[in-house]
């Protein structure tokens, strides 16, 4: 027996303590699995709709607890965990209510003697492997499109949020869905592994590092399975001379540092026309003055720890090398009693005279620290956005919207915003270039990956 530990960043004792699956409940699971897929993909759709929408219904209901329970096992600031809950019902029931056109027949232009379609087919059993850092929205994303196009589910989440996966499992109980169309599995990384190779394992969603989505190519390589691969970024965002300087400085800071910069779509650099760069600058470090770094259980506090100390030390590092090649950090870490080496509690920076020699400009850090560098024109700052290895998002702000919807045209990224940042629109597809992954989530189109084409070819008789 292997017993795996979440040990809470609020406080650095263990959360949750749960046995590893063996080999006799893994095989039972994707047999399971396997079995209710079979007479899942038969059902209509209204019914698939209907248990989905129950789920949700029985999820949100729990929302004080759910909300609790995310921030001692992740460290999220208890006044903004629940808004995850709301995220993950505006997600579901999005890709509930595209579920019908998405997943419509193709008819084609009437051909005398024949009758021609295209049917979307489910593709079987789906490994979706979820983070830590959105744990219920990045799982959403792929759990209720998986289950609307017909597939069966097997959920791996992350160690650090296991309660997650159960949660939504209780959720999908209390909607009375069939038994083995919705499944989890608390994994080691091996066994994780050995899922993918499977033959019985059909499709594969997977959100995390770039490592981790190396490892998923690996173990699918030779089996043409789909794999959607969402792998984060080092997401930028450009301050043109023309904006509303607060709200840019409001926009794009809170993009920096909700949920202490662990997002993979958070903007980590920043770049500003020199004309403002000085005004901005000094309402950006104000803006970051007055987080408050503490305890994630007290309503009070506005940024919280990062999910491990040694997250924490990785961005210390990369912040410590800046400054010591020349870059001015604004944030004195001595005014943060709670952040010290070896904490998971991290002072949140601003450096500037950064350039893209710096791990901190070109390493996602997934922490609270941002880049500012100032640039003459929009030519440069499109340069410097898309001089990164990722392209998850990229964030224009701008006074005149057909010059940010021309600069975004631009940009190397999945997603591109004009005057906002870090969100995510399940209307949209969810997708990223680079290093920043393959594949598509939510949207119209994010069902195609949960799907296969049919095509029928009748000749009347």
């Amino acid at each position: 027996m292997t017993i795996q530990r979440t040990i809470s960043p609020v406080d650095g004792g263990v959360y949750v303590e749960r046995e590893l699956a063996g080999a006799a409940r893994i095989e039972a699971c994707v047999a399971g699995a396997v079995a209710a897929q079979r007479e899942w993909r038969q059902t209509s759709l209204e019914t698939r709709a209907r248990h989905c929408s129950a789920m949700v219904d029985a999820f949100v209901a729990r929302r004080d607890q759910l909300a609790e329970e995310l921030t001692w096992q992740m460290g999220r600031p208890i006044a903004a965990a629940g808004g995850e809950i709301g995220g993950f019902e505006e997600r579901a029931r999005g890709m509930i209510a595209l579920a019908e056109s998405a997943l419509a027949p193709i008819r084609l232009a009437e051909k005398p003697g024949f009758t021609r379609y295209i049917t979307r087919e489910p593709l079987g059993v789906s490994l979706i492997v979820a983070p830590w850092n959105f744990p219920f929205m990045t799982a959403v994303n792929a759990i209720v499109p998986a289950i609307m196009a017909g597939n069966a589910v097997i959920l791996k989440h992350s160690a650090q949020t296991p309660l997650c996966a159960e949660r939504i499992a209780e959720a999908f109980q209390a909607a009375g869905l069939p038994e083995g169309v919705f499944q989890f599995l608390h994994l080691a990384h091996a066994d994780t592994e050995a899922l993918i190779r499977d033959p019985r394992i059909d499709h594969v969603s997977f959100t995390g590092s770039v490592g981790g989505g190396a490892m998923v190519e690996r173990n699918a390589a030779g089996r043409f399975i789909a794999t959607g691969l969402e792998l984060g970024g080092k997401d930028p965002a450009y301050i043109r001379a023309d904006v509303d300087l607060d709200a840019a400085v409001d926009g794009v800071m809170d993009g920096a540092f909700f949920n202490s910069g662990q997002s993979c779509c958070g903007i980590e650099r920043i770049y500003v026309h020199r004309d403002i760069s000085d005004a901005f600058i000094e309402r950006a470090v104000a803006w970051v003055r007055q987080l408050k770094l503490g305890n994630p259980t007290d309503p009070q506090t506005t940024l919280g720890p990062v999910v491990r100390s040694a997250a924490a030390d990785f961005v210390r590092g990369q912040i410590e090398e800046a400054v010591a090649a020349g870059a001015k950090a604004w944030i004195d870490p001595g005014e943060y009693p709670l952040s010290t080496p070896g904490s998971a509690y991290l002072a949140p920076q601003v450096l500037t005279n950064v350039d893209h020699s710096m791990r901190v400009m070109r390493e996602e850090s997934f922490g609270p620290v941002v880049g500012i560098m100032t640039v003459a024109d929009d030519d440069e700052a499109v340069r410097l956005m898309n001089d990164s290895d990722f392209g998850l998002t990229a964030a224009v702000f701008t006074r005149d919207i057909a010059v940010g919807e021309a600069l975004a045209a631009r940009l190397e990224a999945g997603t591109v915003f004009t005057n906002r940042c870090d969100y995510l629109d399940p209307e949209l597809a969810w997708t990223g270039v680079k290093q920043s992954g393959r594949g598509c989530s939510l949207s119209r189109l994010g069902y195609d990956t949960l799907t296969r084409p049919k095509s029928f070819h009748l000749k009347h008789a």
